[in-house]
């Protein structure tokens, strides 16, 4: 099968598109057939050694895929061949197969694209996650999600609108921002061209946003501290602005706030935890509301461009330069 192999940690130039021989199969697995690979700033992270799940080398970067299935082992019964399905893996994505967990794995409706369900496994997952499990987002509580314009934050626009809360959008881009509004975003902030905490407190009307959706971290996480209205809830859910930050656990203390995190990975069992049977049955439970919610128009998941696997170095190149909105997705079938 072809699939993007690193055989040293590095930049997009160490990666090369091999002929490789398939995964084996394991137990209690399932083998897919990828038709659609999201690619993501964290393989980037992945590829050049910096993320917090160092994947050994020779490694094929890659966490979301959507495609079909082609083989179960002989201890699956929740799939077989033919089923279309999402998955979630520490890494393969990037390959015309991938070997994966069958708790990992879950079902995708017919009505969903491949392109869109793609998109699924960890950026919608994780917004669901932390907005309805850790969050507890109640109805029209403001919620402020930080960059907007990017897979991670318009999952979480979409989600937190999806759930009835009123959204505070934030971008670098009025390009990124229309998009944002256009998924459900109540109000939009260009952090370039204004003070993005000051806009917040007037549009909460000085009590500042319930909760706060940070993929950025660094200043953007410390700024949004003075921004968070009492008893508010931040979730520092990723540091693509490259600063990890530190919690001021004063602030914490006399604002009554609650810091939230939210690691998909732990309930796909990724940590050192196994996945626990009452885990499992939220996950598919969540990933089922979540479809539903597609289906009925309240999620559209945005496709900045569709490249097939050959041109991974494009797509990845697109996401180092901040210009992607929504995701690029990757096709290994078209090469």
């Amino acid at each position: 099968m072809k699939a993007v192999v690193c055989r040293e940690y590095g930049g997009l130039d160490i990666a090369r598109l091999e002929d490789v021989a398939p995964p084996p199969m394991r137990p209690g697995c399932v083998r897919v057939r990828v038709e659609a690979a999201s690619a993501s700033f964290a393989s980037l992270l992945v590829m050049a050694g910096k993320h917090q799940n160092k994947a050994p080398l020779p490694l094929i970067p890659g966490t979301e895929v959507a495609g079909v299935v082609t083989e179960v082992a002989g201890d699956v019964s929740r799939f077989r061949p033919g089923d279309r399905v999402i998955a979630g893996v520490q890494s393969g994505g990037y390959a015309q197969e991938v070997v994966a967990p069958q708790q990992t794995v879950f079902d995708l409706p017919d009505s969903v694209g491949f392109e869109d369900g793609a998109q699924f496994p960890t950026i919608y997952g994780t917004a669901y996650g932390a907005l309805k499990w850790r969050a507890q987002l109640a109805p029209s509580e403001f919620v402020l999600v930080h960059g907007a314009g990017g897979g991670s934050g318009l999952a979480a626009v979409e989600v937190a609108k999806a759930l009835g809360g009123r959204v505070i959008a934030t971008a670098g881009s009025d390009e990124k921002l229309e998009i944002a509004r256009s998924r459900g975003a109540e109000h939009a902030i260009n952090y370039r061209e204004q003070d993005w905490r000051e806009a917040v407190l007037e549009i909460t009307r000085k009590r500042g946003a319930d909760v706060v959706y940070d993929p950025v971290g660094g200043l953007t996480f410390d700024t949004s501290l003075r921004c968070i209205a009492p008893e508010g809830r931040i979730i520092p859910m990723g540091f693509a602005g490259g600063t990890i930050p530190t919690v001021p656990a004063n602030i914490v203390l006399v604002k009554n706030i609650t810091v939230l995190g939210i690691y998909w990975g732990y309930y796909f069992g990724w940590g050192r935890q196994p996945v626990l049977p009452s885990n499992d049955a939220r996950m598919r439970a969540a990933y089922a509301e979540l479809f539903e919610w597609v289906i009925q128009g309240k999620l559209k998941p945005f496709v900045h461009a569709v490249l097939p696997l050959s041109d991974f170095r494009t797509a990845l190149e697109m996401i180092a330069s901040r210009a992607v909105v929504g995701r690029v997705i990757l096709r290994p079938q078209a090469g």
